[in-house]
């Protein structure tokens, strides 16, 4: 498990909330609390992945890349998702144990499971829902 998501629906939601107004990876780095370098990172796989637009300058930053009604929380955790979310075993089974030789197919199919129902939960909710929690 890593904190990609809820650094993700951070930004997101303080660009949701600044009403189309720029926002600096500054700005952004500062309300989550860490150092910019890893803003500006996760903001440009939020770019790449047309969930932000920049404008480049002195006076740049960012916005939305398209209203937050058009954006779930399902589609901020696919941009995100690394690993698994209960995470992956380092070892290699042994593939002459009944279990070992079987268990990776097993757990690979719980996950599929697992990510099938989380989506489907976190499609149900935009990022514009997600934002009204906010004052």
């Amino acid at each position: 498990m890593n904190g990609r998501f809820p650094i993700a629906i951070h930004i997101l939601t303080l660009l949701n909330k600044a009403n189309g107004e720029l926002c600096s990876s500054e700005l952004i780095a500062g309300s989550i609390n860490i150092n910019p370098a890893l803003a500006r990172k996760e903001i440009s796989n939020l770019r790449n992945h047309g969930l932000i637009i920049s404008k480049e300058g002195k006076s740049g930053g960012y916005i939305l890349g398209r209203p937050a009604q058009q954006i779930t929380l399902a589609d901020i955790y696919s941009v995100v998702k690394e690993h698994p979310i209960l995470g992956v075993a380092k070892n290699t089974p042994n593939p002459n144990c009944p279990v070992g030789k079987q268990i990776n197919k097993n757990i690979d199919t719980l996950y599929a499971d697992l990510d099938e129902v989380l989506l489907a939960k976190l499609s149900t909710t935009t990022l514009a829902d997600f934002s009204d929690q906010f004052d």
